[in-house]
């Protein structure tokens, strides 16, 4: 494996070398993403990270042949920044993409997995909705565009525009996917933007869809991993950073000083405190709102960011010898809508996905619990977990028999809920930064919750620092 993020450009070289020291909070793949980039830039970060390990939620499990991703399984390769990254970390060339069989998606329809259609043809064939939800979607583009200052929910900017049977087997059971949220209680505007951009552009989502397709007609940008899992990029990252990257180091508190910021930290030799010229915060919500901000305006302070909800998740991967399931698994995996009562948000086909998640002759599926959806289930003890989803698995693919492997990864409080009114977090995020130069907050809080949305947070965070201290060397002449 190679790396060039040990070559610094000289952008910030001539600077004394106190004044060239960031400090980023979170070793994350945000905080990571940021720090390079600064590298690269000719400044000096220095990242703390609590944990004893980089990467925050992504990470594997595993061993044997099998290899379970326990928090993202995936990352879509259409920003320039993710290619930037990777290609920079030296991974380019070990990036597996996604199977071509794993481009089919099914929904649970009737306690069964059926397909999505993947062209107006299959949709119009397909069994997944009625033929009055079929003939009812023709109306769309000439329904009217909503008011654009309504903070409005998912669930209600559907039925409005696509219908309730559209809701019930098509956008529930994503968001669920996505967020493992729920439709009724995320907004349109924040948590899925481009979909509420292409009313307020174009009036309708069917003609904003075919005004911006594709030229090719081919995806947007393509699935993709590392043979050892994802945690491949946020480790390479680390290397190269080398001793700038700092584990087992929990940030108490930053305080505002005459030349910049001091951050206090617990690490094995005690608390301790240090200068820096400027502090990258890429933290998730819940450690943002307990972090202590000395001498500092009141306007700095996050703990109104306690208040954004964060369902448990729990991801569940079992293993099968294949001739034990029933269903060819010839897709990416199934989505299980609310009104199918079922015990799992949906399951990925691991090994249909990426090879290396199973050995020759057995399947891995990754199974998710939990969410806004059934909170308690996730809360479940392993082996009441584990029964649930082999249940679910024996209905939803014919799996019988009991699994030859398992790993159950518990995230108690998983994935930020854009809910109608996030704008105030938002705002107060916004309001810290100005409150308090020197100061740059990011992360899936702010930014978005997929992995490409943290890898260009973390090179926004970057790009600003760098501004900012153009910015002020400028008016200093």
């Amino acid at each position: 494996m190679t790396s060039d993020l040990s070559k610094p450009a000289s952008t910030a070289a001539d600077r004394p070398e106190n004044l060239r020291r960031v400090a980023v909070l979170g070793g994350g793949i945000t905080g990571l993403t940021a720090a390079w980039r600064l590298h690269r830039a000719g400044w000096l970060p220095v990242v703390f990270e609590q944990s004893a390990r980089v990467g925050g939620v992504i990470g594997e499990a595993g061993g044997s042949g099998w290899l379970h991703e326990l928090g993202p399984n995936s990352i879509l390769e259409g920003s320039a920044e993710v290619a930037a990254v990777v290609e920079e970390a030296g991974l380019t060339g070990r990036r597996l993409y996604a199977s071509e069989t794993a481009k089919r998606r099914y929904i649970v329809r009737g306690g069964r997995p059926v397909a999505m259609p993947a062209s107006p043809f299959g949709f119009l064939r397909s069994d997944l909705f009625s033929w009055r939800a079929k003939f009812g979607l023709l109306a769309e583009p000439f329904r009217r565009r909503g008011r654009g200052d309504v903070d409005e929910t998912v669930a209600d900017f559907v039925l409005r525009r696509l219908g309730k049977e559209f809701l019930d087997y098509a956008v529930d059971p994503f968001v669920a996917g996505v967020y493992a949220g729920d439709p009724g209680g995320l907004s349109v505007g924040h948590g899925f933007p481009k979909l509420y951009r292409l009313e307020q552009e174009y009036g309708s989502l069917i003609l904003g869809a075919i005004r911006r397709r594709n030229p090719s007609g081919g995806p947007a940008g393509r699935l993709f991993s590392f043979p050892n899992g994802l945690q491949e990029l946020p480790v390479a990252l680390a290397n190269g950073l080398g001793e700038a990257v700092r584990t087992g180091h929990a940030v108490q508190g930053v305080r505002r000083i005459e030349d910049g910021w001091q951050v206090d930290f617990e690490a094995a030799g005690g608390r301790r405190s240090e200068n820096f010229s400027a502090v990258v915060c890429a933290l998730p919500a819940d450690a943002l709102a307990e972090l202590e901000f000395g001498n500092v305006p009141a306007g700095a302070r996050l703990s109104i960011l306690r208040d954004i909800v964060h369902p448990p998740v729990a991801s569940v991967f079992t293993g099968y010898r294949r001739s034990d399931v029933l269903h060819p698994l010839d897709g990416f995996g199934l989505l299980v809508p609310r009104v199918e009562q079922g015990r799992i948000l949906g399951t990925l086909f691991s090994s249909t996905l990426f090879p290396g998640r199973a050995p020759d002759g057995f399947v891995g599926l990754t199974s998710f619990v939990g969410g806004m959806r059934q909170p308690e289930l996730a809360a479940s003890d392993d082996p009441e977990l584990t029964a649930s989803v082999t249940a679910e698995l024996r209905r939803y693919l014919g799996a019988r028999g009991t699994p030859v492997f398992t790993h159950v990864q518990r995230w108690p409080r998983a994935i930020p809920q854009y809910a109608p009114g996030y704008q105030r977090f938002k705002d107060a995020i916004a309001a810290a930064e100005n409150s308090a130069p020197g100061l740059f907050i990011g992360g899936n809080c702010r930014d978005g919750i997929s992995l490409a949305n943290c890898i260009e947070s973390g090179a926004r965070l970057a790009d600003a620092v760098t501004r900012s201290s153009a910015n002020a060397a400028s008016r200093r002449r």
